[in-house]
């Protein structure tokens, strides 16, 4: 799932391509939207709240959307649009001006809201990491204190609930765990709330800058294959150590995710983890011996 960066350099060129303008075209395939108009209307701006999208209408309207798993946004000069892509399978949105028109693919959530009604919809999130208004103590404070529906609070599963903090999914999390030297599973409360700083700071510095550059590197390299130290890596060597990297379970039983983890650089085997050997991601499965 696209996580804040992506959201938030994706709402800052929406931005840059619609506001302050009139729209020609607000066109929304999305269940009962699809026969609705919102136009004459222009774009006062497009911004993110974790990885949400809002464009905020003159009208009083906001469209909401989230990309999910494999949604985007691709912006087009409008003189340059073929019919043909107004007609893709996957076109969830059309947003278009005289200049930009603005498509969203394969989008996993489109709704339209009385733009007063945003902090009410929006409510339950935490701190956007990447936002005008972090609050670095509350998100400590929240990925520190266990929810009801995950009393065990591990520290994986808390930095992922986006009600903690906004924006972090398991690229950057899985990240600035390795390096921080913290395992997945450790109960958030054991964690000093300097400690917990550290690393979001640090992601937060790193989120900024794949914002900015649309590359998400967690290791400063920009080369293929070197953007990452440990996420989708399980079953390759740690860079920092060698120890074959594994991938382990967390958070409660209805939000389980996968987080990859270096047994010596973060503490031992997962709870979850039984300790067979695994083949590196992406690789094909041996062939039987006959």
């Amino acid at each position: 799932m696209p996580e804040g960066d992506t959201v938030n350099r994706t709402a800052t060129r929406l931005d840059q391509a619609l506001a302050g303008q009139p729209l020609t075209r607000l066109d929304l395939r999305w269940g009962q939207l699809g026969g609705r108009t919102f136009l004459p209307a222009a774009t006062l701006n497009v911004t993110s709240r974790g990885k949400h999208v809002l464009h905020r209408l003159d009208t009083g309207w906001t469209v909401h959307t989230h990309l999910r798993m494999e949604g985007s946004w691709r912006i087009m000069a409008t003189p340059e649009v073929a019919a043909a892509a107004l007609h893709r399978n996957d076109l969830r949105a059309i947003a278009a001006t005289a200049h930009w028109t603005a498509f969203g693919l394969r989008l996993g959530l489109v709704e339209v809201w009385p733009s007063r009604e945003e902090a009410a919809r929006l409510g339950y999130l935490g701190p956007d990491i990447l936002g005008d208004d972090w609050d670095l103590d509350e998100a400590v404070s929240r990925v520190r204190s266990p929810s009801a529906d995950d009393p065990r609070g591990t520290l994986g599963a808390a930095l992922l609930d986006q009600r903690n903090l906004a924006g972090l999914g398991t690229f950057w999390t899985s990240e600035a765990l390795f390096h921080q030297g913290l395992p997945p599973w450790q109960p958030a409360a054991d964690v000093s709330a300097d400690s917990l700083a550290a690393l979001l700071t640090r992601a937060q510095g790193q989120m900024r800058i794949a914002a900015e550059t649309g590359v998400q590197s967690a290791t400063g390299s920009t080369r293929p294959g070197e953007l990452a130290a440990i996420h989708g890596r399980s079953g390759r060597p740690c860079r920092r150590c060698g120890t074959t990297l594994r991938i382990a379970q967390i958070g409660p039983e209805l939000r389980v995710r996968w987080l990859p983890y270096c047994p010596t650089c973060q503490g031992g085997l997962a709870p979850t983890d039984d300790g067979r050997p695994i083949r590196p991601l992406g690789s094909a499965p041996r062939a039987r011996r006959r």
